[in-house]
């Protein structure tokens, strides 16, 4: 055993500990070996570790240090806006009245709940410049695929069963083409110009009376904007197509531009993105969607829809594709993206774009004399490096992010967009200060210059991670899924 943080709860087993204190039970025990099939129920008991409530704590205390969170470090991480999550957020979802319903309450005792999710739909409809907004998305994909069913379920009221392909630019997110998929629909790669930017010419080639829709984001995953976009919307719609917007990016245009007014019919927001919801294990997440009016009969039903003063789940909606999800979608997270929505207000939501445009750049242009930038023009909330000339040195991408973590930071996004070589993608987000960015760069420059004289030290990292440098091909091949005792 090493110190207390190495220590493992199950090699500090002592017989006779117990780490808590149960009351007695004041319902009827039930009479498991009746209810579950035989085979089911375990001969003996579980083999758990016997620990005390103080050892207990310690060792899930111990276990949290090794995680790496916002509110512990920086979170540069390309294309999923890790932003600061606010405790004013935390604070409104706790209260009573949201925390402490239940989902098939009946629909008169809960309308403040019910109202603050239709004044979210308003709000996001104004936001994005659609029509009618769902927030039954349980996050990002979830919302994508919603949003392909939508527009499946368009095209076929229209009778017009040939349009099974979706365009996806090169640099796309993953989930787009595996969203499209499970929809039902086949893929096709649109490429990039030189600048980074859809080629109009190569979307000409490909669009056509079997396209259902293009997948767009923008800017771009290249943290691009996409300045032909108008003319990108109208070649889509002259070719019958609908124009689909990934959220994910909405962080670099809040309340600068609406991807309604940029020909989109459908775009779908990760509200734990965006809008400060927690991401991952701190989540779930959301993905409300947005379309435009000819896809509202569409729309997963029920929506949340106000009827005088009173408001009421609308399931009247006889084209609707039917629920995505249960009850009102992840609403403790809607909650917090409205309570940041109201308390940040116009001209704070504007602000985020500001700031966040301003810091990439400002990181950008300080890397670009040490790595090399694969485009030059601004970015907007993220923007690319490539490590080619690193691994002219010997020192691949992958080394540089791992030597990032001997300095308590989590690396950026690497190799994606595949579109670039030993890509490094950054996103800063509006919530970190200058000072956290100058500390960020001045390491990446420092292991720049390792790279140059002492590539083994980079080559090797990390130095000071609990868990040093992992073979990855077993790792991939041959996990450990499970405890092992020493």
């Amino acid at each position: 055993m090493h110190n207390q943080d190495q220590a493992l709860i199950f090699e500090s087993s002592t017989p006779g500990r117990i780490g808590y204190s149960l009351p007695e039970m004041d319902v009827q025990e039930l009479d498991l070996a009746s209810l579950l099939p035989e085979g089911y129920l375990r001969e003996e008991e579980a083999e758990l570790p016997e620990v005390s409530e103080l050892d207990i704590m310690r060792h899930y205390t111990a276990l949290s240090k090794r995680n790496h969170g916002l509110d512990s470090g920086f979170y540069p991480l390309g294309s999923c806006t890790m932003k600061y999550n606010p405790k004013i957020n935390e604070n409104v979802a706790r209260y009573n009245g949201f925390a402490h319903v239940h989902p098939l309450q009946d629909e008169s005792s809960v309308q403040g709940a019910l109202g603050l999710l239709y004044d979210l739909q308003e709000h996001l409809i104004e936001i994005t410049g659609m029509d009618e907004v769902t927030l039954q998305s349980a996050a990002g994909a979830h919302g994508e695929w919603t949003g392909l069913m939508l527009i499946r379920a368009y095209h076929e009221a229209n009778g017009d069963m040939k349009r099974t392909k979706v365009i996806v630019p090169d640099s796309a997110h993953g989930t787009n083409p595996a969203s499209a998929t499970i929809a039902g629909f086949d893929t096709i790669t649109v490429k990039s110009t030189d600048q980074g930017l859809v080629d109009l010419e190569d979307l000409r080639r490909v669009v056509g009376e079997d396209t259902a829709a293009l997948m767009l984001t923008n800017p771009n995953t290249l943290g691009l904007f996409e300045e032909e976009i108008l003319e990108i919307a109208e070649i889509v719609h002259q070719a019958g197509g609908k124009v689909y917007y990934d959220g994910a990016n909405l962080n670099a245009v809040l309340s600068k531009a609406r991807p309604g007014d940029m020909g989109f019919d459908v775009v779908h927001l990760n509200l734990h993105k965006t809008f400060t919801g927690p991401h991952g294990g701190g989540g779930p997440g959301s993905g409300p969607v947005g379309v435009k009016a000819d896809l509202i009969p569409f729309l997963p039903k029920p929506i949340i829809s106000k009827r005088g003063e009173e408001f009421v789940l609308d399931y009247d909606r006889p084209q609707s594709i039917g629920r995505v999800k249960p009850f009102y979608g992840n609403f403790g997270i809607n909650v917090r993206a409205y309570t940041y929505i109201r308390s940040m207000g116009p001209d704070g939501l504007k602000a985020v774009t500001e700031y966040a445009v301003l810091n990439a750049n400002y990181m950008m242009r300080r890397l670009a004399e040490h790595y090399d930038l694969p485009f030059e023009k601004h970015c907007k909330h993220e923007f690319v490096l490539s490590g080619k000339r690193q691994k002219k040195l010997g020192v691949r991408t992958l080394d540089i992010a791992k030597r990032l973590l001997d300095f308590g930071y989590h690396p950026p996004t690497i190799y994606f967009p595949l579109n670039v070589e030993e890509c490094i993608m950054i996103e800063p987000t509006e919530t970190e200060s200058k000072e956290t960015l100058d500390s960020f760069v001045d390491i990446m420059i420092q292991i720049a210059k390792e790279a140059e004289e002492n590539p083994e030290v980079v080559q090797e990292a990390p130095h000071t991670t609990v868990v040093g440098r992992l073979d990855e091909t077993m790792a991939a091949r041959k996990p450990i899924l499970k405890f092992q005792k020493k």
